[in-house]
């Protein structure tokens, strides 16, 4: 089997706030995944998950607390220089907001300019040609595009054009941070389609971050639940759509709007609690907790390709098993 492309291992982020002292918040607690050429893979859950603070250690723009990220076989925190620089080049981040990506008082053309400047020396001559066919691949007409100031363009078109930017530099694995969530219904479907294209043709791979479960269905390859900084459930996409392990997996999907459905107050329904130190995370909002919850269960792969962190997935049975309502730490 193949090398995969990008290797994260036993990721730990920890944030503290105040100078004395101070409260620690886990932001990402022992995460590992592996990224493999040409995949996509969604990496979903609510605010507060902690996904946004991955792609931010992926992309080398924060210092993991613990654990190690490999591109390529190579642990990326020894990079130095210029390997770091190539690093930057085939690693690339897009993010919610297009607008906080360009510089309002510049022609939108200044993001392929820095290009040229920096990374794409020895293609100045070429510049024209190459900036007009990677704007091509996305959708975009470049006289539609060049000499415009980003006011004058859509999300949609500005969300294109960091596409094409990262065209140019010949990217391997582009970190989207909910790169569609601020564009309206038609223009996701055509930038969900780009990075399927992308993938096809240019062996491009994706980790696609969003809160949205049915855009990760339509467009990923692989879906990794995350949970309070910890993965849930991790599968190919249709194994975990179809056969959802987790209590948290079937509470987001039955949150999914569905034309001609009819809610139960059931399906979302959540206890509250207190969350035992070194317990499952979700222990707290789920209806099936039991005692051995108390102890913070690890990935296990119940069907091919599909695996999970539950004890009751698992079939783990407790006689123990904490009614809703009850102090879990007592």
């Amino acid at each position: 089997m193949d090398e995969p492309l990008l290797k994260v291992e036993k990721l730990t982020k920890i944030f503290r706030s105040g100078v004395v002292g101070g409260h620690f918040t886990t932001a990402v607690d022992d995460l590992s995944i592996d990224v493999n050429r040409a995949e996509i893979i969604s990496l979903v859950g609510e605010s507060g998950s902690g996904k946004t603070t991955v792609g931010k250690l992926i992309l080398h723009l924060s210092k993991p607390s613990m654990g190690k990220i490999f591109y390529n076989g190579t642990d990326i925190s020894t990079l130095k220089r210029k390997r770091l620089k190539e690093y930057y080049r085939n690693v690339q981040g897009i993010f919610q907001d297009p607008f906080a990506s360009f510089n309002p008082i510049f022609k939108v053309d200044r993001v392929f300019d820095l290009l040229f400047e920096s990374y794409l020396k020895d293609k100045v001559n070429k510049k024209h040609d190459l900036i007009v066919e990677s704007l091509e691949k996305v959708g975009l007409n470049s006289l539609d595009v060049l000499g415009k100031y980003p006011h004058q363009m859509s999300g949609g078109q500005l969300q294109r054009i960091l596409i094409a930017r990262t065209l140019l530099l010949d990217t391997k694995l582009l970190i989207a941070d909910e790169l569609i969530s601020m564009l309206d219904a038609s223009t996701r479907v055509d930038v969900l389609n780009i990075l399927g294209t992308l993938r096809d043709k240019e062996k491009m791979s994706v980790i696609f971050i969003t809160h949205d479960l049915s855009l990760g269905y339509y467009i990923s390859d692989k879906t990794m639940i995350m949970y309070m900084g910890n993965l849930v459930e991790v599968g190919k996409t249709k194994l975990v759509f179809d056969n959802p392990l987790h209590p948290y997996t079937r509470m987001l999907l039955s949150a999914v709007p569905e034309i001609g459905r009819k809610w139960k107050k059931s399906e979302l329904e959540m206890k509250r609690g207190e969350v035992p130190i070194g317990g499952c995370p979700y222990f707290d909002r789920c209806t099936l907790a039991m005692d051995i919850c108390k102890k913070k269960p690890i990935l296990k792969e119940l069907e091919k390709d599909h695996k999970v962190a539950c004890y009751a997935a698992e079939g783990v049975k407790s006689d123990d098993s904490i009614p809703v309502g009850e102090n879990h730490n007592s």
